[in-house]
């Protein structure tokens, strides 16, 4: 069976706990296991408890398996590919209101693995990107998302705007962050099942997916910025939405 690697602490300590039985062998550099930093104390821990094969290995040797890769030491590899994900896999498990990110145009992985780290962090139950024009989960995006990329699901869709609809017949409320909107995302009201979709910065949505949306809201600017990061502008969005959904 053919086999991938992650890397970084972070990304391979959530794969431990949610997916333990895809993990074939960690990697790990001798030099950083001689020290035993409290990083490598924690991992040591759930390699352990899951009974995973662990080898030690000189870290140039670490270096020339991902060449570029800031990996701090720890890889691990995994059985076969990546499991797909369905939207439909999601929402029918949902027992609360359905929260969701989709990205429109987010073509640089860092990016791409800040707004899943945000979507975990504010408990969003999924991340929504076209296949095509789409970052994908590259072994950078996986380490910018120090994690999320394993409890987070991030489904690609054929077309966005499709998916949008789809969304919209599930009487889920679907926002588009666009900077040109006139109401700010403070002042705006919404339903509880909502999905939020962001554009890449600078280009922000298409128009599709613009005019898809039920509701379009601005986040409020009060520098020389026109605009944010789409990951900042994510978080922004995300946890005024898990602020409001703690009330509920």
């Amino acid at each position: 069976m053919s086999a991938r690697l992650i890397f970084g602490f972070h990304a391979i300590t959530a794969k431990l706990r949610h997916d333990p039985e895809a993990v074939r062998e960690i990697l790990l550099d001798a030099d950083r296991h001689a020290k035993g930093d409290k990083r490598v104390q924690d991992l040591l821990g759930h390699v352990e408890r899951q009974q995973v094969r662990l080898t030690l290995l000189d870290g140039k040797r670490l270096d020339a398996m991902l060449p570029g890769a800031r990996h701090q030491g720890v890889m691990a590899r995994l059985e076969g590919g990546r499991k797909a994900v369905f939207l439909d896999d999601v929402l029918d498990t949902l027992d609360v209101p359905p929260f969701l990110l989709l990205l429109d145009g987010v073509t640089d992985p860092r990016n791409l693995g800040a707004c899943l780290r945000v979507a975990d962090g504010a408990g969003a139950h999924a991340v929504i990107a076209p296949r095509d024009r789409a970052a994908g989960l590259t072994d950078t995006a996986i380490k910018a998302a120090c994690g999320a990329a394993e409890s987070v699901p991030y489904i690609t869709v054929t077309n966005l705007a499709r998916t949008l609809r789809e969304l919209k017949d599930r009487d889920i409320h679907v926002i588009g962050a666009a900077g040109e909107a006139p109401q700010s995302l403070y002042a705006a009201q919404w339903p509880a099942a909502v999905a939020w979709v962001l554009g890449a910065e600078g280009k922000g949505l298409r128009r599709l997916p613009l005019e898809t949306c039920d509701q379009l809201v601005s986040i409020p600017m009060h520098g020389s910025a026109e605009s944010l990061n789409v990951s900042v502008a994510a978080g922004v969005c995300l946890f005024e939405t898990c602020r409001r959904r703690m009330t509920i």
